[in-house]
């Protein structure tokens, strides 16, 4: 906690001013603190010219109970008016983990309008279902969802909290975990628990990508974590599962932000979404040149396929980084990927090795890329991708 001495407090209001949650207020010429609004961060003590603040206890090594900690938690994120897809992936894993911890899975949902979406996270594996429904949470601001979060955490202590590694987790998760004083391993691919303990093994692809390493916080709570869309697989929705939905109203403290949203708008595009496709064509260094890129763009059109592209051809400046699978980019797992020229780098292969069918296309034989494919096509990718176009659109009659 944070702890003020008031015979060393001058009220200069120093602290006061450089408070980034506005916790600390001078009154009377005292400083004094909320502590729900604290997060620690120590910012205040370093600016006090009296030295009259200091952060006693918390979260110091050997100090945390971990017993105190139970439970196993996922923010649902919204899109519009729907969850995204990752939501579901990260239900499916929380359950498998909390199971074995015997504790249950609680989901967190927060937005405007968001009550009545709140039994589809029960049907994907949900016990609880914590619902922030308020009006100045109709657009994502991403510091008063990390207010928010931390202050239910303090509140409940859940030994894992996991989010998703988008655009939004990432934005406001490593600010949770600040606030709460943990750690936190992003883009994770991978989720187990330590044999005969209760510490999560969180495995990432690390230095480029060239290894995977498995992170372990096991001497603080929470344990946080956010996972990269498509490794992970759903569980089915079962419509009979029951569970418990409880709302919380958080107080306006928590509501406030420095942030105004002055319009949202979405992003249009032509064709299938490459993360949602069904079908990916990806293309890679094996086109050699730009313009052969048309020929990775006329098989996507015969498939209604979105199309993908290694780091190195996104480089070249031959397409928008958009479209970029793998370590850097984003993750895919269609039901098929067409891998064209692509030799299976480790951190191309991160982004695709959960499609369910993979179909590669080189003409090394001792390529990586084949030791990941479900058919391997030893080939020269620009003699090969014409034949394979032409016979698939003779046999869906599409004009290229």
């Amino acid at each position: 906690m944070l702890k003020i001495d008031l015979d060393k407090c001058i009220g200069c209001g120093e602290c006061e001013e450089v408070c980034s949650f506005g916790a600390i207020s001078v009154v009377d010429e005292k400083a004094q603190v909320d502590a729900e609004l604290c997060s620690l961060c120590g910012t205040c003590v370093d600016t006090c010219p009296e030295g009259a603040l200091e952060i006693e206890g918390g979260q110091e090594k050997g100090q945390v109970d971990l017993d105190d900690w139970k439970g196993v938690w996922v923010i649902a994120e919204m899109r519009g008016d729907a969850f995204a897809p990752v939501t579901y992936e990260l239900l499916g894993k929380a359950r498998q983990l909390a199971d074995e911890l015997s504790v249950p899975v609680t989901a967190i949902v927060l937005g405007h309008g968001v009550k009545d979406k709140a039994p589809e996270l029960v049907a994907r594996g949900a016990d609880r279902v914590v619902v922030v429904d308020n009006e100045a949470l109709v657009h994502f601001v991403d510091e008063a969802y990390a207010k928010i979060i931390a202050h239910l955490a303090r509140q409940e202590k859940p030994e894992i909290i996991l989010a998703g590694a988008t655009a939004t987790g990432r934005a406001f998760f490593p600010q949770v975990a600040t606030m709460l004083e943990t750690g936190l391993t992003a883009d994770c691919t991978g989720l187990e628990i330590e044999e005969g303990g209760r510490n999560l093994l969180q495995t990432r692809p690390a230095f480029g990508g060239n290894l995977m390493a498995t992170i372990v916080c096991d001497d603080r709570r929470p344990q946080m974590a956010t996972v990269r869309p498509h490794v992970l697989k759903p569980l089915e929705a079962d419509t009979g599962r029951q569970g418990e939905i409880i709302d919380f109203e958080p107080p306006q403290e928590l509501l406030d932000h420095r942030v105004k949203v002055v319009e949202s708008v979405v992003e249009e595009a032509e064709g299938p979404g490459l993360t949602d496709a069904e079908i990916v064509v990806a293309a890679g260094r094996g086109l050699e040149k730009q313009e052969n890129l048309k020929l990775v763009e006329d098989l996507a059109h015969c498939l209604d396929a979105a199309i993908g592209a290694t780091r190195a051809i996104t480089d070249a400046g031959w397409i928008s980084t958009n479209h970029q699978i793998g370590q850097t980019g984003v993750t895919v797992s269609p039901k098929l990927y067409i891998a064209c020229g692509i030799s299976g780098a480790i951190q191309h292969l991160v982004g695709m090795q959960g499609s369910d069918i993979i179909v590669a296309i080189n003409k090394d034989k001792d390529a990586p890329i084949f030791d990941v494919a479900t058919y391997a096509i030893v080939g020269d990718v620009k003699e090969v991708l014409p034949a394979l176009t032409k016979k698939i659109c003779k046999e869906r009659g599409v004009d290229v």
